[in-house]
């Protein structure tokens, strides 16, 4: 039992903090948030909400300039002034937003933000005992190394949840009758946007390649196109 404390340890932590990021978030996204009142967008959102069966979908202006969309732990989804405004300046388009909110959902109707609480308890495990059996190795940088293979396991699992939340979105848009070619654009437009660096846009950060997200969404386009039996 004595040697399973530190790890119930890390995990009771990693538990704790997640909960308080949570509570954190939640109070800044209360303070710095409107509900969005744009006719187009609503227009939009009303046919995602049709395809859900719901009777509508709301959104939120979460005030920071980052270009960026959230699914808060809450389930409440948020896109950033940041991005709005690239909107409003006709940067992206109204159905380019739309595919981000759909996105959101995703993450939301996915359970993402629940499974991100039990993936961060376990990695802060993993981190104790890889850290524990390196140290005796390499003594002073085996937590260094411990840490970062458990930095490679989240940024994995992250893009997991990406391509996941990709494939609803794609089939959201599908069925709401806005199809998949705004979410195409909108990947295309934002690589643009860092130079073909990725990685420097908020809404791009630990998510996978572009060209590969574009590829996922395209073959699940081809298989809902093949005819059955093919």
């Amino acid at each position: 039992m004595l040697k399973l404390t530190p790890i119930l340890l890390a995990i009771a932590t990693a538990v704790g903090m997640y909960l308080l990021s949570a509570w954190r978030l939640g109070k800044q996204l209360d303070r710095q948030s409107t509900e969005l009142a744009d006719p187009r967008l609503k227009a939009l959102t009303d046919q995602l909400a049709r395809a859900l069966d719901l009777p509508r979908i709301k959104v939120h202006i979460y005030e920071i300039a980052p270009v960026n969309g959230l699914a808060a732990p809450d389930g409440r989804i948020f896109i950033t002034r940041g991005f709005y405004d690239k909107y409003r300046t006709g940067e992206v388009s109204a159905e380019e937003i739309t595919s981000v909110i759909a996105h959101e959902l995703g993450h939301v109707a996915l359970g993402h933000s629940r499974r991100r609480m039990v993936d961060f308890s376990g990695q802060n495990a993993i981190r104790v005992v890889l850290g524990t059996l390196f140290n005796r190795i390499l003594p002073g940088i085996g937590g260094y190394i411990a840490g970062a293979l458990v930095s490679l396991l989240a940024a994995r699992l992250s893009r997991q949840d990406e391509y996941e939340a990709d494939a609803y979105a794609a089939a959201l848009l599908t069925r709401a009758g806005i199809g998949t070619a705004p979410q195409i654009s909108l990947f295309q437009k934002l690589e643009a946007m860092t130079g073909g660096r990725g990685g420097q846009l908020a809404w791009m950060m630990s998510h996978p390649k572009t060209d590969e997200r574009i590829a996922a969404i395209r073959g699940l386009e081809s298989r809902w196109s093949a005819p059955e039996g093919d």
